[in-house]
């Protein structure tokens, strides 16, 4: 398995998100050309209070947020736009952790008129993507990300949500 998922919210059984996140994983690395079976990624499916915990203490801002990542090396370009650097393996096989809020998304999808498994289908692949060093503060960047996350959804026939 890709993905290794601690459950703290049992909300979460809803959706299977042990089946989603892997599906969701695994869909990132293979448009990419990863061999999924080469890495990890750790998953925090969680809810509010703890994610809004996590986002004070590793970003300084104290609210809920839907999704964190924390990639397991830096791979970002410098170059605005450009790909970010491949992991380097066997090293790099242990990509990073996720960590997932139930509340949020839940009051997210709910809001876009999307279903809850599309919309966490999303931010799963985009939080693999920031393990990855995508990124999207810069303009170029931002495109890259969000056209690589277009890509990947309609692989899985999800419509895009830009």
């Amino acid at each position: 398995m890709l993905t290794e998922i601690l459950i703290e919210d049992g909300r979460w059984s809803q959706i299977d998100l042990g089946a989603l996140a892997e599906k969701a994983a695994q869909s990132t690395l293979k448009q990419l050309k990863f061999d999924v079976t080469a890495f990890e990624i750790a998953i925090l499916a969680c809810d509010d209070p703890r994610i809004a915990d996590l986002n004070t203490e590793f970003r300084d801002k104290p609210t809920p947020t839907n999704v964190l990542s924390w990639p397991s090396d830096e791979r970002a370009s410098d170059i605005d736009g450009a790909k970010p650097d491949e992991p380097s393996l066997p090293m790099d096989a242990e990509l990073g952790d996720i960590a997932i809020s139930y509340d949020t998304c839940e009051r997210e999808a709910a809001a876009a008129g999307k279903p809850m498994a599309d919309h966490v289908t999303h931010l799963i692949i985009h939080g693999v993507l920031h393990l990855l060093g995508y990124d999207h503060i810069r303009d170029l960047d931002a495109t890259l990300m969000e056209e690589t996350e277009v890509q990947i959804l309609g692989t899985l026939g999800i419509e895009t949500p830009y």
